[in-house]
């Protein structure tokens, strides 16, 4: 062997030792499984040379295969990473346990390229290496690299460096495993919890999976089958009518009529007339006799929303009809009995009302035989993003859009903002970023602008039109890093600026290099 030759072996070794010297101290340093592998894969890449790289984890739950960390890929090429134990080169290798060198992928039928990463280039060009993951004797995952091809390397070395870095990050890559199998069980015990819930509490036109939401559900199917009087509380906005509905059709009475009447929206003057009707000629324009609401809901349900703004002059004869369930048509004299259920709502105090004058106390107490307060939106935080993906659903069909997702800063202003306006406001929010989407995705600049103003300090003094282009351009770089998996390269080819311009922006704006998910919002 010449100088030479020994010289170029002796650095060869000095790089492999530097290297699993790196991955040591990495294992030693966090406890972070997310972190021990994705810095795994960085410094293989860095050192090793790889064109990209992947550990794969089976999941004995499920029983496939899944990629557990990339370096290298899209976002949208690794959710397609799923194998099949024995399927493709990756399958075998975790199925048999033995590693597989392939010096030429374009030579290997059993290459999948599932992912679809190598689909435009030219695979003669390229090697793969792939070897298992053991605990013990058992193969739970693989490691699997692209490097460039050289017809005078037989890949012997670098396989047995890839079983020593495989061996090295057994351990960790044991508890993704565990966990991510824990994380499947939880997902189906959720799911089948859920499902439970739905179909013995939760009303289908009521959207919310909330705890206070969840004793909601539980009190309206207490109620729904009796025929008690139900006073629906809570600010405007919150959903009272929907309450209302779910009352009337998870009751024996579903099947016979549904009647509402807004007691703000009708003059004083005709509110009685609405409720009881009137008889031909029993005032001017009266010129047929006409049947009230009362009348039409017999048998069924009537719900009376804002109660609170019902005239004082006609509460005396509403109460009537509660305690007898009869009444006179306006400019009548026979007397008419309704079998009819009362669901009163109001956003009004009754209380504060009743201490005015406004409202009679016996009124109140005959009507609060079953109070239901509807929470407002700020206090089921959880249900936004629920009833945001309700929302960009039913809007998408109804203007022919095709929405994919809500990006994390929007999902951040959602999620910050009181909403005072509740359920209404924020299925109007939904709606209006539906229309100005043009990208299939919902970002935080096609909210209303009410709730831009949450993500800044009220202390300190905005930058007007310049803060606004700036963290509008923030957010498309975010999302492009996020989309490309963080390849910078990719990110500025699609959105059409030199690398540089890139590189310059995301140190300008915070944005790391794998990606939009690092970026504090």
């Amino acid at each position: 062997m010449t100088g030479l030759q020994c010289m170029s072996r002796l650095e060869h070794c000095s790089c492999e030792l530097s290297l699993l010297y790196e991955i040591s101290a990495i294992l030693s340093q966090s406890l972070d499984i997310e972190t021990v592998l994705n810095s795994v894969m960085e410094t293989m890449g860095r050192h090793v040379g790889i064109q990209r790289g992947i550990i794969t984890i089976l999941n004995r739950s499920r029983g496939d295969i899944t990629i557990g960390e990339a370096w290298g890929y899209g976002m949208g090429e690794i959710e397609k990473g799923h194998y099949q134990p024995g399927e493709g080169i990756i399958g075998r290798v975790i199925e048999t346990g033995n590693p597989v060198a392939i010096p030429r992928i374009a030579d290997e039928p059993d290459f999948l390229d599932r992912t679809g990463a190598r689909r435009n280039q030219d695979t003669r060009s390229i090697s793969f290496v792939c070897v298992p993951i053991k605990a013990g004797t058992e193969a739970i995952g693989a490691i699997g690299i692209d490097i460039p091809y050289n017809p005078d390397n037989t890949l012997d070395g670098i396989m047995k460096l890839m079983m020593i870095i495989a061996a090295s990050i057994s351990q960790a890559v044991r508890l993704r495993q565990a966990r991510e199998e824990e994380m499947v069980k939880l997902r189906e015990e959720n799911e089948r919890l859920q499902a439970a819930l739905q179909t013995q509490y939760r009303p289908s036109s009521v959207i919310g999976n909330s705890k206070i939401m969840r004793l909601l559900y539980q009190q309206i199917d207490q109620v729904s089958s009796t025929g008690a009087t139900v006073l629906l509380l809570g600010e405007s906005g919150v959903g009272k009518e929907r309450i209302a509905h779910a009352i009337h059709y998870n009751s024996p009475r579903a099947e016979a009529p549904f009647i509402k009447l807004n007691c703000a929206a009708i003059p004083e003057s005709l509110i009685e007339s609405e409720l009881f009707g009137h008889e031909k000629g029993a005032f001017t324009n009266a010129v047929n006799a006409r049947k009230g609401r009362f009348e039409l809901a017999d048998g069924g349900t009537i719900f009376l929303d804002e109660i609170g703004e019902m005239p004082m002059a006609v509460q005396a004869t509403f109460l009537r009809v509660l305690q007898e369930r009869e009444f006179e048509r306006v400019g009548g004299c026979r007397t008419i009995r309704v079998n009819v259920r009362i669901i009163a709502a109001t956003n009004r105090n009754l209380e504060k009302l009743i201490a005015e004058g406004r409202f009679r106390e016996d009124l109140f107490y005959r009507i609060n035989v079953f109070p239901l307060v509807i929470p407002p939106l700020r206090e089921r935080k959880t249900d936004i993003l629920l009833l945001a993906n309700h929302f960009i659903e039913r809007f998408s069909k109804e203007h022919g859009k095709k929405i994919r997702s809500i990006s994390a800063p929007a999902t951040h202003l959602l999620m910050s903002y009181d909403w005072p306006g509740n359920v209404r406001e924020l299925e109007n929010c939904i709606e209006r970023a539906v229309i100005l989407s043009t990208d299939g995705n919902l970002h935080s600049y096609h909210l209303p602008a009410g709730l831009q103003k949450t993500r800044r300090d009220p202390n300190t003094r905005t930058g007007g039109l310049q803060e606004t282009m700036e963290s509008v351009e923030r957010e498309i770089l975010r999302e492009e890093l996020k989309r490309t998996g963080g390849n910078v390269s990719r990110a500025a080819a699609n959105l059409g600026i030199t690398e540089r311009m890139m590189g310059l922006r995301v140190v300008k704006y915070g944005l790391k290099d794998k990606g939009a998910e690092d970026v504090d919002d």
